[in-house]
């Protein structure tokens, strides 16, 4: 009994030592971690700054500060309000195209059959395209009214063809943008599945359960947390959408596919407005954080229960 209370003293210090925080981490990690805070407060002040000021790139001398003039510009112009429109458009379209589609090739996946893993890899392969690569694409090979596959289809059987650009261009988009998210969302989703315990599908089948009774009570569910971070992750990335658009697009016809990045764009580089630009940027910052904030607050609640 005496020999362990010594090791128990002897091991005291060594254990209160190990609980105090070692010293010198914290310079090794000052220098990072002052990059990081440069890195992302510079351009937002920057950003705050430009948008209280008169800053047009084509007449330089006209400056200084100019209040919320360039916000009441900005809100009382029609595109903003239409590019606010398109962003929710887009975003919601390709989320529930992505989180259905990819629940569903997910279960198919899950399957044996032959050749699944070169159809794994097919179908996954999407999202390593780059986003102008993939707009060029549907825009030249598949889309076009004369050379695309779709044109050449609806010569082949003396349909009308259609300028899907032009009398379609958000669906357009849609399509575009929901091709290249959906193998995301398939490989978050099929990786979820293979976590799924076969017992309990195996038990479901033999209380009687059919093929919809085992996907909506038991599949579902199981994927509930999965699809949540599929929807959070593709949210932020959706909502800076604008390669896709530049290439395909450039936001027209007129502003029927001007979502509030291109709308940025625009205002800077093509109108040479810095100013309002700046404050559109900053309307875009609130808006993400917005939808950032009511995600996390979700996903938190979902991982509590």
């Amino acid at each position: 009994m005496s020999a362990s209370l010594a090791e128990g003293v002897h091991d005291a210090p060594s254990v209160a030592v190990s609980g105090r925080r070692r010293p010198g981490v914290t310079p090794l990690l000052a220098p990072s971690v002052t990059i990081l805070l440069l890195w992302a407060i510079v351009p937002l002040a920057l950003t705050l700054w430009f948008s209280i000021s008169r800053y047009n790139l084509l007449n330089p001398e006209v400056s200084g500060f100019s209040g919320l003039e360039n916000y009441r510009f900005l809100v009382e112009d029609p595109a903003l309000w239409s590019s606010l429109v398109n962003t929710l458009i887009l975003v919601g379209s390709v989320l529930a195209i992505t989180v259905v589609f990819g629940t569903l090739l997910a279960v198919l996946f899950n399957q044996e059959f032959f050749g699944r893993g070169i159809a794994r890899v097919l179908a996954i392969a999407p999202f390593f395209v780059m986003p102008t690569a993939s707009a060029l694409i549907w825009k030249n090979l598949m889309l076009h009214p004369i050379y695309g596959i779709s044109g050449i289809i609806a010569h082949t059987f003396g349909w009308e063809t259609i300028d899907w650009f032009t009398d379609y261009p958000m669906l357009s988009m849609i399509m575009i943008v929901a091709w290249q998210w959906l193998p995301f969302a398939l490989l978050i989703l099929l990786t979820a599945m293979q976590s799924l315990d076969d017992e309990q599908r195996e038990a479901a089948r033999m209380d009687g359960a059919g093929p919809f009774g085992i996907f909506f009570y038991i599949i579902l569910p199981h994927l509930k947390r999965s699809i949540g971070v599929v929807v959070m992750i593709e949210t932020i990335f959706l909502l800076s959408i604008f390669a896709e658009i530049f290439v395909a697009t450039a936001g027209g016809p007129g502003t029927s596919t001007t979502n509030l990045p291109f709308l940025i764009y625009s205002r800077a580089l093509l109108q040479f407005d810095v100013g309002i630009a700046s404050a559109g940027g900053v309307v875009a910052i609130v808006l993400a954080n917005i939808v950032a904030f009511f995600l996390v607050r979700s996903m938190a609640r979902s991982l509590d229960r």
